[in-house]
This record gives C-alpha cells, structure tokens and sequence, in this order.
C-alpha cells in the first residue's frame, strides 16, 4: 500500500499533517477518500518528504476532480496542467508567474463564474526566509460573527476581478459574500482583499467599509495559519471555507512552487 493515513491536526486555525504516505504512487481507494475527509475536516492538508514527477501531482490532484490548465497563459511546458509559481529566470526571462512580492488574501480563481475548488501546491526550491504561505479559516470566521452581522451579509453579493485585465471574463462575476459549502454544509466568508472589488448595490465608500470590516475581521491571528515550507512538501487545500496569502521574499532568492488546481466545476452558491 501507498501509506498508512494517520492525520495530524496542526494544532491551528486550520491545517492537518497527513503522515506516512508516498504519493509517487497510486493510492487505494479508501484511502482517497480518508485524504479527502481529512481535507473537509481541516480544510489544509499536507505532505512532507515527496519526490513526484509531474505527472505524479497530476494523477494526486485527478483523485478530487479533473485537473485543469490554468488560464493565465504560460510558456510551453511539457505537462500542461502543471502551473509554475516562481520567480527564477531563465535567459533573463521569468520560468512561471507571481514573482516574489506579498500576494494578499484570496480564494483561486474567485473572479470566474466557476471558480476553484481545490490547488496543489508542490514544493521545488524554497528560498531560506519568507516566502511562507499563509491560511484563513473563513468558516470560523463566519461562524464567530454575532447574529447581526450574519442578517446584516444575507443576500449580499460581490463582485470579483482580476489586477490583469486579460485574465477575466466580459462580464463582471458577483458571488455571495456567504457561500455554503457543497459537502460540508458549513457557511462561510467569500471575500478576499485581492480580488474582491466591490459590493453589489452599495456606494463605493459603503462597499470598502463593509469589505474593510470583514477584512480586519477574517485577518485577525486566530482565524490564520503559517506554512513554513520545506523541499518535497505537497500542500492540498480547498479553496472553498479558506483563502490564502504568501509572503513576500528576497528577490535574490529561488523559489519554485508547481500548482495543480480543479476547478470550473461549481457555482457559488449561499
């Protein structure tokens, strides 16, 4: 067998450890599914210590959905749904995307009708400081707001766009402020400082209050959980109860992530 699954909560916001599995090889059915309870449960979940070719990431990710190409157009690459996050250059000429400066809070691809569902991300090269991947427990966060502000956000929907204007579609895509998790049931906060631009039907200075409020409320530490990455680690997560933000780091530094992702497969829905 593949591995033994033990899951090893982080002790966090979120997150749990999934000890003991060799991901370069196919796994059993039931254990798939424990891997996808412990992804529902934790929303976080990830591996140390794995070697995988790209097709090995993209046989993990097929377990949870159809692996999709990335819509940002990237150079030719020999698998086409690997998406490469680094900053290394070659020939002067940057090998995948997003640099090496701080990426605010955001739930993948939030500004597509159909937005993600679920990443993989896989550790290549890690620079020696910062660079940290960071998650928000929207869920919790959610939950932990009193009834008033829970009536005050049904109904409520806003508009997601992308900082490149080439990556989004004609329209403009509004999803509920509160979605509701599909598996789970769970509610939670589907706004994020880097795509989230405005609130449907309100004035522009009403939209930043209200999105400035529920910014510093779903940042606040106790709803957050740090990365620190290692070589060989493979983080899944569900885009769904969570959103993320990595740290910035020395631009002379190497860091190269490989990133599969699912998604166009669902609506958001309250």
């Amino acid at each position: 067998m593949a591995c033994e699954i033990t899951v090893a909560p982080t002790g966090g916001a979120l997150g749990a450890e999934i000890k003991g599995c060799d991901l370069s090889a196919p796994l059993a059915p039931d254990q798939v599914a424990q891997v996808r309870q412990a992804l529902l449960d934790h929303g976080v979940v990830f591996f140390r210590q794995q070697q995988l070719s790209d097709e090995d990431q993209v046989r993990f990710t097929a377990y949870f959905g159809k692996p999709v190409p990335h819509v940002r157009k990237q150079r030719p690459r020999r698998v086409k749904e690997i998406f490469l996050i680094s900053n290394v250059k070659e020939n002067g000429e940057p090998i995948g995307e997003l640099g090496d400066e701080l990426i605010p809070f955001h739930s993948d691809l939030s500004y597509l009708q159909r937005p993600g569902t679920l990443s993989v991300l896989y550790a290549v090269e890690i620079p020696s400081q910062g660079g940290q991947t960071q998650w928000c427990n929207c869920t919790a966060a959610y939950e932990a707001l009193d009834n008033t502000w829970k009536a005050r956000l049904k109904g409520m929907r806003a508009v997601h766009r992308h900082y490149v204007e080439a990556q989004n579609p004609p329209e403009h895509i509004a999803h509920p402020i509160v979605r509701t998790h599909p598996e789970t049931g769970r509610r939670s906060l589907y706004v994020g400082p880097h795509l989230t631009k405005y609130v449907v039907g309100l004035s522009r200075q009403d939209s930043d209050a209200l999105l400035g409020k529920l910014y510093a409320h779903l940042e606040q530490p106790r709803f957050i959980w740090t990365h620190e990455w290692q070589v060989g680690d493979l983080v899944l997560f569900d885009n769904r109860p969570t959103m993320h933000r990595r740290l910035a780091f020395p631009p002379d530094q190497r860091r190269l992530m490989k990133r599969t992702q699912v998604f166009n497969d669902e609506i958001p829905v309250e």
